[in-house]
């Protein structure tokens, strides 16, 4: 893998971490500068491709929850990737709803 995505994956796990532990992380942008330099911005209404611009950032990550997942969209020049994953107390609840899910038109 590379560097782009074994970050994102990094912070993905972070981020599970943290609300495994029962912490509520606001949204968060993590920029990587090309000499690789860390910045954190919290709660950002600017698309992740304007932030990354404006701060001259080689690799941008944007850290999202919702009530069901926890997500990580990353940029790096014309690279995106996006990580998603079910919180742990919303996968419960669907396996106590003990009802088929319907993916895509599958059970």
């Amino acid at each position: 893998m590379s560097g782009f995505v074994d970050n994102a994956v990094e912070i993905l796990a972070a981020a599970e971490s943290a609300v495994q532990s029962g912490h509520t992380p606001s949204d968060l942008t993590i920029l990587i500068t090309p000499e690789g330099a860390i910045r954190m911005i919290a709660d950002s209404d600017w698309p992740l491709d304007s932030l990354q611009l404006h701060h001259g950032a080689k690799m941008a990550y944007r850290v999202s929850q919702s009530a069901a997942h926890v997500r990580v969209e990353g940029r790096a020049g014309s690279r995106t990737c996006l990580f998603e994953t079910a919180k742990p107390e919303w996968a419960a609840r669907l396996l106590r709803q003990r009802q088929p899910l319907l993916l895509n038109g599958v059970y």
